[in-house]
């Protein structure tokens, strides 16, 4: 028999059962046996209640809105592989557009911060040192580079005398840094890849390395959200975990090996060495734009992609492992060679 309120203690208290909530939400009311002013929900309704919820709990822990995030990436890969595979010189234009978008992209963000870096010339040196490096390689590329970057600086003090603006010589040389900083970083390394596309089988290679990279931030992403616990960088980029950095390299590596055995030709060893290489650049391109964004106190380097934020926010992996990759293309054969002999 239950006690009444004269037999319980001072220290009884009384269980209080709390009411049943559905976990398909308020929509879930009403399905079944509908009470008196409900309106039934069909099961499609519920079902997209669900995947409206699912879809919100992604968007919060990712930071980022995942599927149009998706949709930005397989536009940009298709287009990168339907221009490597059916001409070359397309690829050409179409890398030479994405580092220009690059360039114009970091140097917004760093006017933003107070650094004048001019966007016109910026763009055309960037328009001018992709092509050179197609065509000419390392040489042309150096070239070209230096000599855009001149370009750049001395419009710079152009500009300032036209607009009778004091020019310090602290500005100027902040400015000719920043100016320098963005080629290097943009220009640069982003004319690696046409560079690589041009070597003999280099679509092949494009192809491959870009597939391993995909593989790293997919593998990080999906072990980081599932067994995330350590952080890699908490002051740089507080989301990375070691865990995500093992399962994106567990990634990269499976993917090399396929894409070396089946699509470069090379004995699967050399995939294991790709693989890991590729994960090391991609990671560090990664942390290297969380540590640019945090200087110039920006979350995302632009708006211009739904769901990513700017260019630099989806490329930034791809930018040193391409220059990685070119690496990669003239070892091989000596690598290989070696192994042989000692095999």
């Amino acid at each position: 028999m239950a006690p009444n309120d004269d037999q319980r203690g001072r220290g009884d208290e009384e269980l209080v059962v709390p009411p049943f909530v559905d976990p398909a939400g308020p929509l879930a009311e009403g399905v079944g046996t509908a009470a008196p002013g409900v309106v039934p929900v069909s099961d499609a309704q519920r079902i997209a209640a669900r995947v409206r919820r699912i879809n919100a709990r992604v968007n919060e822990r990712s930071g980022r809105n995942l599927f149009s995030a998706i949709g930005v990436a397989v536009l940009l890969g298709g287009l990168a592989v339907a221009s490597l595979l059916f001409d070359e010189r397309w690829f050409v234009l179409f890398g030479t557009a994405l580092v220009v978008l690059l360039v114009v992209e970091l140097a917004t963000a760093m006017r933003a911060s107070g650094r004048h870096v001019p966007r016109v010339p910026s763009a055309l040196a960037a328009a001018a040192v992709v092509p050179i490096a197609f065509f000419t390689g390392p040489a042309g590329q150096w070239f070209a580079l230096l000599g855009g970057l001149v370009v750049v600086v001395l419009w710079r003090v152009v500009d300032a005398a036209r607009l009778r603006a004091r020019l310090s010589r602290e500005s100027l040389v902040v400015d000719a840094s920043s100016a320098a900083f963005v080629q290097f970083y943009a220009t640069f390394l982003g004319s690696f890849t046409v560079m690589l596309a041009a070597q003999p089988r280099g679509e092949l290679w494009v192809l491959a390395f870009i597939l391993v990279v995909i593989c790293v931030d997919t593998g990080a992403y999906a072990t980081g959200m599932r067994f995330g616990r350590t952080k890699l960088a908490p002051r740089i980029s507080p989301g990375k975990t070691w865990e995500g950095i093992i399962g994106g390299g567990l990634a990269s590596i499976g993917m090399a090996v396929v894409a070396c055995l089946f699509i470069l030709e090379l004995p699967w060893w050399f995939g294991v060495i790709m693989g890991a290489t590729i994960t090391v650049t991609a990671v560090a391109g990664d942390l290297s734009e969380s540590m640019v964004k945090r200087d110039l106190g920006v979350k995302d380097m632009s708006n211009w992609l739904p769901g990513h934020g700017g260019f630099f926010d989806r490329l930034d992996s791809m930018l040193p492992s391409g220059a990685m990759a070119f690496a990669l293309y003239f070892w091989s054969t000596p690598l290989t060679d070696l192994a042989g002999r000692l095999g």
